[in-house]
């Protein structure tokens, strides 16, 4: 199983418009992050998870080139503001539509934003067509599952996803911007071979976990390696790195996880 990080930042970005602290400055290219989402490919299946706006920049700079099915872990606008630019995988799906598996939520926001693309196929070529499914607790894939749980994030719930690949039998856990992670979904976490947490900032904050608080739940669910996605600018990637305890590290934008 491959995971490629496109994107490891909050919705404004880092460096943030109009912001010259030391790590918005920084030369570092690790603080340099673009919008939050990941490309899982399984026993060969192309997931993507979420649309970041820099989606298109996302996949060019990662040579990304394949999306078979499309997870979008909740509607807010750094997730979903990328997804016309979905549109190109629909070419590379032989003019299919791309499904495209979400919560009522953000199924329901995918419709008020893209109402052009819910439809079976594309109406010409290089057109987005979307076809909306609600993501069940078990997708099985030839290739491997895909286990969803739902984690609490302000007033709406992001899917948090278990990818076990078939053929290998590693485990993946992907839990973005959330503000605790319930038992059930630690539960479903154990025996993973990466977590990756939300990870927000030193500071509290009312719908994001800050470090401490990924710290505690990396602790409970006790994989081998954690990292820590959806970082400010509060967070420079050499400092962070440096204070976390073994076996947590912070992602970064074109991190490749060959698990």
């Amino acid at each position: 199983m491959d995971v490629i990080f496109l994107g490891t930042g909050t919705s404004q970005g880092v460096p943030m418009i109009g912001c010259k602290c030391a790590v918005c400055m920084s030369p570092d290219p690790h603080n340099r992050r673009t919008r939050t989402s990941i490309h899982v490919v399984m026993d060969g299946l192309h997931v993507q998870v979420d649309a970041a706006p820099e989606l298109r920049l996302q996949c060019l700079r990662e040579g990304i080139e394949k999306a078979d099915i499309f997870i979008l872990t909740h509607g807010h606008a750094d997730h979903v503001a990328g997804m016309d630019d979905l549109r190109r995988f629909c070419d590379l799906l032989g003019g299919e539509a791309l499904t495209v598996y979400s919560t009522d939520e953000g199924m329901g926001r995918v419709l008020a934003i893209y109402p052009y693309a819910i439809m079976e196929r594309p109406v010409v070529r290089g057109y987005p067509a979307f076809k909306l499914a609600e993501m069940p607790v078990l997708l099985d894939l030839p290739q491997g599952t895909i286990q969803s749980t739902l984690l609490p994030h302000g007033g709406v719930n992001t899917l948090g996803l278990i990818f076990k690949e078939r053929s290998s039998g590693r485990k993946f856990v992907y839990y973005t911007d959330c503000k605790r992670v319930p038992r059930e979904a630690v539960d479903f976490a154990k025996g993973a071979d990466v977590v990756v947490l939300d990870g927000l900032r030193p500071l509290a904050h009312p719908s994001h976990m800050n470090i401490d608080e990924a710290i505690a739940v990396a602790r409970e669910i006790g994989a081998p390696k954690t990292l820590l996605t959806h970082l400010t600018h509060l967070n420079d990637h050499s400092e962070l790195a440096a204070a976390l305890p073994a076996g947590i590290e912070p992602a970064y934008d074109g991190l490749l996880l060959k698990l």
